[in-house]
């Protein structure tokens, strides 16, 4: 199927999709800081650089994307043609799938959100991602 949008457009449009503080990250900050959960963002002190981290307790969680992080990817990968797109999602799960290993490995506890999951339900994942970095507390 042809793109709509002319490369330069097309370009112009990807370009403008941020990888850090989208509309679902904030909401998700947003939420845990109404309920008193204390974390850091965007934490850069590990592998993978998890979107929320409380790193004295080793946990780490990740909000993906659907689209970018290859949600179900083999059900559509034959959709996409050979090329730049198909190759990034299949780095991106390739990528997340070390940084999962490594992590776990370093003794970190992950836990990954998915976009449908906060969309469809957000009360429940906001309150699945609560309790994970809850649990343990002392």
């Amino acid at each position: 199927m042809a793109d709509i949008f002319t490369k330069e457009k097309r370009s112009e449009i990807m370009s403008k999709i941020r990888s850090k503080n989208t509309k679902l990250e904030l909401a998700v900050f947003k939420f845990l800081r109404a309920h008193q959960v204390y974390f850091q963002k965007h934490y850069r002190g590990c592998v993978g650089t998890p979107d929320i981290a409380v790193p004295s307790r080793k946990l780490a969680v990740f909000v993906d994307g659907d689209f970018w992080h290859g949600y179900r990817y083999p059900a559509w990968r034959h959709k996409m043609k050979r090329g730049f797109w198909r190759e990034k999602i299949e780095r991106n799960r390739a990528r997340d799938k070390r940084h999962f290993a490594s992590l776990r490995r370093g003794g970190w506890k992950v836990l990954r959100v998915w976009e449908h999951e906060i969309k469809k339900d957000p009360f429940c994942a906001l309150v699945r991602i609560q309790k994970f970095l809850e649990k343990d507390v002392l």
